[in-house]
């Protein structure tokens, strides 16, 4: 897997990723299925949109980055 130049979160980020499940994988520090989900079994709350559309769960392990891509994941936080 070679290292990829993106912006995430709109912060610059250089990350040994090759697709959004990879990216999803360094935010959250868990292994994610093909499926998009934990392989924990636990839930993920979190959401994933790439140049400003949100890419599907089912899709993120197929869903491969490029150089200069634009990743925003938002996780969703409990509060009040």
């Amino acid at each position: 897997m070679s290292t990829l130049t993106l912006t995430l979160n709109g912060e610059p980020a250089e990350l040994a990723v090759a697709t959004v499940r990879d990216v999803v994988a360094h935010v959250t520090g868990r292994a994610i299925g093909e499926d998009g989900a934990a392989a924990d079994g636990r839930r993920l709350g979190v959401a994933v949109a790439v140049g400003g559309e949100v890419v599907p769960r089912s899709a993120w392990a197929t869903r491969e980055l490029a150089a200069g891509d634009e990743v925003d994941v938002v996780t969703a936080v409990q509060g009040g």
